[in-house]
This record gives C-alpha cells, sequence and structure tokens, in this order.
C-alpha cells in the first residue's frame, strides 16, 4: 500500500460499529461468520455484512469460504462467507518512517555477519546495500544506464524519504529510520548509507553519489553528482 491506501484504510476504523466489528474478529481464534460478528455488535446481519465487506476491501480483514463442519458433498448448500484479520500490517506516520525495513536490514545485516564472519556493523551495512540494490532494480522504471535525478527521486520518495533539490544535490528532508538512529546514530546513519549506495547502484545512476552529510532537521545522507 502507498501511503493514501494506508490512510484510507485505517480512516475505514473510524465508523463506530465498523470497529466494534473489527475488533471482534480480530480477538477470534478462528475465522467468524456474519451471523456470529452481528451477535456480537448487537447489529442486523445485513448491517454486520456491509461493515465486514467494507474491512475486507480496506485489507484490514481476509475472506474465506467454508462449509461447516460435518457439511460436505451434494446438497451441503453453499459455502459460509468467514472473515479473519489480515495477516499483514498496516501503518502509518506524519512524517513517514519505515521502522519495519530498519528491522529487516538489521535482522539480516546479524545474519550475514554471522555466515560471513563480519562485524555486526559491516553485516548490517553489507545487508543493507543488497537490499538497496534490489530496490533500485525493482523501480518504476527498471534499471537504467545512467539513470538521473528525476528516477533516483522518485524511488528515494516511494521509500520513505523527502528529497529536494539544493544547489544540484538531492537532498533528504526526512529520515525514514529517524528514531532508531536517535538512539544508534553511527550504526543507522552507516546502514542508511549503505542502503542509498545500493539503490543508486540497481537504479545504475552511475553519475550520482550518495555521502554522509548530517545536519539538523534532515537526513545524513545525501545524494550528489560525481
Amino acid at each position: 500500500m502507498d501511503e493514501s491506501d494506508r490512510l484510507a484504510a485505517l480512516a475505514t476504523l473510524n465508523e463506530p460499529v465498523r470497529r466494534r466489528l473489527y475488533d471482534f474478529v480480530a480477538a477470534q481464534p478462528d475465522a467468524v461468520g456474519r451471523d456470529e460478528a452481528s451477535e456480537s455488535v448487537g447489529v442486523p446481519r445485513s448491517v454486520a455484512a456491509f461493515h465486514l465487506d467494507k474491512l475486507a476491501d480496506a485489507g484490514l480483514l481476509e475472506v474465506q469460504f467454508r462449509r461447516p463442519p460435518g457439511r460436505a458433498g451434494p446438497g451441503a448448500g453453499r459455502p459460509a462467507k468467514l472473515y479473519r484479520r489480515a495477516a499483514g500490517e498496516i501503518s502509518l506516520s506524519v512524517p513517514e518512517r519505515h521502522y519495519d525495513l530498519a528491522g529487516v536490514l538489521l535482522a539480516r545485516g546479524v545474519a550475514t555477519a554471522e555466515s560471513q564472519g563480519l562485524s555486526p556493523s559491516q553485516g548490517v551495512r553489507t545487508a543493507a546495500r543488497e537490499h538497496g540494490r534490489e530496490i533500485g532494480r525493482q523501480g518504476p522504471r527498471g534499471p537504467r544506464a545512467n539513470a538521473g535525478r528525476r528516477e533516483i527521486e522518485e524511488v528515494l520518495r516511494e521509500n520513505g524519504y523527502e528529497p529536494f533539490v539544493e544547489r544540484s544535490a538531492v537532498v533528504l528532508a526526512n529520515c525514514p529510520f529517524h528514531t532508531v538512529a536517535e538512539e544508534q546514530r553511527d550504526l543507522v546513519c552507516g546502514m542508511n548509507l549503505a542502503f542509498l549506495e545500493g539503490v543508486l547502484e540497481g537504479l545504475g545512476a552511475t553519475r550520482h553519489a550518495a555521502s554522509l552529510e548530517p545536519a539538523p532537521g534532515r537526513c545524513c545522507v545525501t545524494v550528489r553528482p560525481r
């Protein structure tokens, strides 16, 4: 989901009946049907069905079709429509943060360090650079020879940065890892630099380079023409 989709999904929960239905479904160990859900919150079945489908459309619930136990074969009727909490996560922060990505990079970094005999910080930078290459290669236009500033800004914006141009350099107003960086600045800034170096490599942006240039109120990395 992009930011607007995540906002729309979370806004779906602002309706009181819908929120109660979501809380009920999320608390159950297995998928539940419309009758059970409607009884739990005291609304007609048709009302429950409407809100449950809205929650499913927003990606907050998953839908299954299943016959009740003991009913199978011809004459068993149509499978019942059941709902359960979606397995994925939906989060929104202003400004945008990507702590899930930080967690992935740090976990991969520890595994890389153990498998290759590196220090933890070296493992994190190695894993971050490789993941950055993957992100760059999967950019909206794919890897390109001599990808330019526009392509760089587009990919960075999609990954939680807020790029703007300052005297030909791409400066990043937002750090997606802000709180973690406040706790472990050297480790996270090194990871951030390696990640963005990998993004540039994956994009094929050979005319640009990332460098650490920390300054108050912005990300520690700046992308400049070589």
